[in-house]
């Protein structure tokens, strides 16, 4: 791995610099609190005065901060010297470089220590009332205590052990059951079954004993299924349906009992399949977790993923990953199971271009990094590729394709734009929600598709939560559109814009537009590639088409796991038409309370929602959380008439509803750490109120539901004027009662003015 250590070192060999004893190992469970005891036995060079040793982590983890003033509380921290010298503990954000952050550091104070003198760490010291050390959310196969000495009071620090454990994750709370979402009469598919813990966490079913029910008749159905021992994930393959249906399943205990209900299948006849891909992750080698073998098997065999790749940080990938990424790639890539991209991350500064996915088509290909920033070796150093430009002019010809990618680093997709290379812009994932980039892309005349992905460094691509971290989203997806799940296929619905992203649900989508006698539409963008255009009347999600009518109609056909909120047609960042399907209802006494956005475009952009909503005329008599994805800071009911807000937003929207217990009359009073307001709830309405919260879209809204939502499944048709000048992109996108946003990929049609 990209892993760089001082090249001055004392002596010949870490070993020389002290040794360690760690206990307990094993196995511990997620977000449990433990004690560890750690013994740094001195090395050969002794321990010199303000000399010190360090214990580093990984980035990833959200374990609980380390403290050493309060004996009493969480995550205490303590430290004893054999010979009794002085120690000075502090807490270090950064104490090392990339990916090796959250740290202690001991310091010898007036005096020092000799060889085979020890200190002595304890981790979660529960001798004062503590109850111990606050594991992080997530599993872990080797997480490490990374220990490093500098024996010499030089400043330079050394590795000398790395003793691990393994944390695991929590017994099941929710299952969740994957079914595809189109397939054609008679085509072989397969769903999958998870169990998840309290943190989202995909877990071990234990003994459980399934039962997998469908509405309609589905060959190979068994009619028992018991999870395989030690497996967090089950595929129940060999299935198929013979005609034309909508399908959902329902997985049931051994009692009836109801566990999960999949996403909606549609099995109809034509040309595509839906199949659904995270394709930006990272693991252990770099800045993640786990190896990349284990990042492949969770795609596969627990997120129950059709398309992958593994997307590591350019300037942290060594020539022998390089060759790793490409060897893996290969053997995962399965035509009909799974498709793998070999690729990277270009991971330039954004004032250069920012990030930007690579992915390949095939093995075997040069990467060009933005840097060599955490490289030792530089004898390729000469392929860098330092900007967007660069990186642009070396992969012409190459068969690949580029995403523009919001990570820590923004893209800075105005730096420079190659419509045979960047077909789509990333506007959700982990880090948060995005939809400001698909603005730019249209400012900028950019004729590219939408993507959603994970950018995962949690070792779980396709199912990666926030949990406690700076990460405020659950992964993203992107579903493609194509004939066959194969690189070929995939390929060519990317370099097409065939497909439509999520927050993570599998929605079905289908946008068209009618495009009259006079339409074409053309297989690559007309801009750049020399194509002839096709007679069409109608133009599919992605296409680049033209028409002589200054007015079209849009179809929006959307089937969801869950009741739809709304429909919103898009022309560009303009909202044309907004359909709700319980327009017309009445409104009950259910009032929705959200919060979205951040608080600039760069790696700072988590948003606070801190503070109180108070009624006043009124009682809660229910509550319900939305896109809650932190336990630790879910929205709390203090009493009937207030709710005590904690929670945090990265781009995307969080909320409530609140079910009153009388029609909505009163006041409702927000206080937040960004925005006061007040809202008489007798003249509330289905359009509410929204309060402007500064930043990047940020903002709280209040707006009137009725008590139930019941209609999942959404056909409109709708007039879109065309614009006068440039090109008129049209997209949809389409929000679930629980919190869950699907976007379409635009249509771009030019306007004929022959």
């Amino acid at each position: 791995m990209g892993d760089v250590w001082p090249q001055a070192m004392p002596g010949p060999d870490g070993a020389d610099y002290g040794s360690v004893e760690f206990t307990p190992q094993g196995a511990f469970e997620v977000r449990s609190f433990q004690s560890f005891r750690l013994r740094y036995r001195v090395g050969q060079y002794g321990l010199d005065d303000t000399g010190a040793i360090k214990i580093i982590g990984r980035w990833t983890t959200d374990q609980g901060a380390v403290q050493f003033d309060d004996p009493r509380a969480i995550n205490f921290v303590s430290a004893t010297a054999s010979n009794g010298v002085g120690l000075e503990l502090h807490a270090e954000r950064y104490p090392h470089q990339r990916p090796w952050y959250n740290g202690i550091r001991i310091t010898v104070k007036r005096g020092y220590m000799r060889p085979g003198d020890v200190i002595e760490l304890v981790l979660g010291d529960r001798s004062g009332g503590s109850p111990g050390f606050r594991l992080q959310t997530f599993p872990e196969s080797a997480f490490e205590f990374r220990v490093l000495a500098d024996p010499c009071a030089t400043g330079v620090f050394l590795p000398v052990a790395s003793p691990h454990i393994e944390i695991i994750p929590g017994s099941p709370k929710t299952w969740h059951l994957i079914a595809p979402t189109l397939r054609r009469p008679n085509e072989m598919f397969s769903v999958g079954i998870r169990a998840e813990d309290h943190w989202g966490n995909a877990t071990y079913p234990g003994n459980a004993v399934l039962y997998l029910k469908a509405d309609q008749p589905v060959e190979g159905l068994p009619k028992k299924i018991v999870p395989k021992t030690g497996a967090r994930g089950k595929k129940v393959e060999g299935l198929s349906v013979s005609h034309a249906s909508d399908v959902s399943f329902t997985l049931q205990d051994e009692n009836g009992g109801q566990l999960a209900v999949s996403n909606p299948m549609h099995v109809r006849e034509g040309a595509v399949a839906a199949y659904w891909g995270d394709l930006h992750g990272q693991s252990g080698e770099t800045v993640g977790i786990n190896p990349m073998r284990q990042y492949l098997e969770f795609a596969r065999d627990v997120a129950f993923l059709d398309v992958t790749s593994h997307q590591a940080n350019d300037f942290q990938i060594t020539n022998a990953f390089w060759a790793e990424i490409n060897r893996l790639s290969a053997e995962f890539n399965n035509d009909g199971r799974l498709t793998v991209f070999p690729g990277y991350e270009w991971s330039a500064n954004t004032p250069l271009g920012g990030d930007h996915n690579v992915f390949f088509l095939q093995e075997g290909e040069t990467i060009h990094r933005s840097s060599h920033a955490l490289l030792t070796d530089r004898s390729d150093i000469g392929d860098d590729a330092t900007n967007l430009s660069d990186l642009f002019a070396k992969l012409q010809g190459r068969d690949c394709v580029i995403y523009a990618h919001i990570g820590g680093r923004p893209a800075e997709i105005s730096f420079d734009h190659d419509a045979k290379l960047r077909t789509a812009v990333e506007v959700h994932s982990d880090w948060g929600t995005f939809e400001w980039l698909m603005h730019d892309a249209f400012e900028l005349g950019h004729r590219v598709g939408l993507v959603c992905n994970s950018d995962g460094h949690k070792g779980a691509p396709g199912a990666c939560y926030p949990g406690a971290s700076e990460f405020g989203a659950y992964s993203g997806l992107t579903c493609f559109l194509a004939e066959g799940l194969t690189r070929d296929a995939i390929f060519q619905a990317m370099r097409r814009r065939r497909h439509y992203g999520t927050t993570g649900c599998r929605m079905a989508l289908d946008v068209k537009v009618q495009l009259g006698s006079s339409g074409v539409v053309f297989s690559r963008d007309p801009a750049v590639y020399d194509v002839p255009s096709e007679a069409s009347e109608i133009a599919e999600m992605g296409d680049i088409a033209c028409t002589d009518l200054t007015q079209v109609d849009v179809s929006v056909a959307c089937h969801a796991h869950a009741p739809i909120l709304r429909v919103d047609v898009l022309r560009g960042a303009e909202l044309i038409h907004r359909h709700r399907p319980y327009d017309g209802e009445p409104l009950g006494s259910r009032l929705r309370v959200e919060w979205q956005g951040a608080e600039y475009r760069g790696r700072g952009r988590e948003t606070y929602w801190t503070g109180e909503l108070r009624l006043e005329g009124a009682q809660i008599s229910r509550m319900k959380r939305i896109n809650a994805w932190n336990p630790e800071r879910w929205s709390e009911l203090n009493d009937s008439q207030t709710v005590a807000l904690n929670t945090i937003t990265t781009g995307n929207f969080g909320g409530l509803d609140l079910w009153l217990d009388g029609p909505l009359s009163g006041r409702l009073t927000c206080k937040t750490s960004l925005v006061d307001a007040n809202v008489i709830l007798d003249d509330l309405a289905i359009d509410g109120l929204e309060f402007d919260a500064g930043g990047l879209d940020r903002k709280l809204k209040a707006y009137a539901l009725p008590d139930s939502l019941s209609q999942s499944k959404v056909d409109l048709r709708t007039p879109v004027s065309l614009l006068e000048t440039g090109d008129t992109p049209i997209w949809v996108r389409v929000t679930t009662e629980d919190g869950f946003v699907a976007w379409s990929s635009p249509i771009y049609l030019i306007k004929d003015t022959a």
